[in-house]
């Protein structure tokens, strides 16, 4: 379920960072939509830890990240979005590689980070991710993320709504109703928050691996 417009938003990057930027403005932008995930985990003093950025596209917040660190790898299963984010953040490194089956090696990364990707993928495929973000995060480590929520505050139901019929297939509407947290638990994960934000309609998610 979905309309010629989504092809045509990963297609042409103007349309797909456009859409981006009006959607962060429930959150008061982008650089802060962007960066919303990361509070409390990452600044500027802090020592130099090694970040994946999962499902990476374009590079549009691996640039975010290479302002806290200069070993930022960034993954993505397209060859064209790896092509573009090399283009637009050079100073980071590159992996071409599906979040299901990361071919990377165990307990390398600090922090694991993915920003409104989670939505594309089936129930089992997140099943899959989290287990493979557990495998490759070092002990302690911390997995953040950013995503769609059903809204609680039913003034932001129209806008989510549109907006996924026009550029959503049923993965996402499966993801906005399921119980995230519980799922990270059974793949190992403490939960250090969950917050929503714009009425709901985004999340926050930050879990942790447990130290050994």
């Amino acid at each position: 379920m979905a309309t010629f417009l989504r092809p045509l938003s990963y297609k042409y990057q103007w349309i797909y960072d456009t859409i981006s930027r009006l959607a962060a403005l429930t959150v008061g932008g982008e650089t802060r939509f962007r960066n919303l995930a990361l509070q409390g985990i990452l600044n500027e003093d802090k020592s130099n830890p090694k970040i994946l950025d999962l499902c990476c596209g374009a590079g549009q917040t691996t640039q975010f990240l290479t302002q806290y660190s200069n070993q930022v790898t960034g993954l993505d299963l397209s060859p064209l979005a790896i092509a573009l984010a090399k283009e637009n953040v050079p100073q980071a490194t590159y992996v071409i590689s599906a979040a299901e089956n990361m071919e990377l090696p165990d307990n390398s990364f600090d922090i694991v980070h993915t920003s409104a990707a989670l939505h594309e993928m089936t129930p089992e495929q997140l099943t899959q991710i989290f287990q493979q973000v557990y495998r490759v995060l070092k002990p302690g480590g911390i997995f953040t993320f950013i995503d769609l929520h059903q809204p609680t505050n039913p003034l932001f139901i129209p806008s989510l709504y549109t907006f996924m019929y026009l550029f959503e297939t049923d993965t996402a509407w499966q993801m906005i109703r399921a119980d995230l947290p519980s799922q990270l638990i059974a793949a190992g994960f403490n939960i250090i928050k969950k917050e929503l934000h714009a009425g709901g309609s985004l999340q926050i998610i930050q879990s942790q691996k447990p130290s050994l």
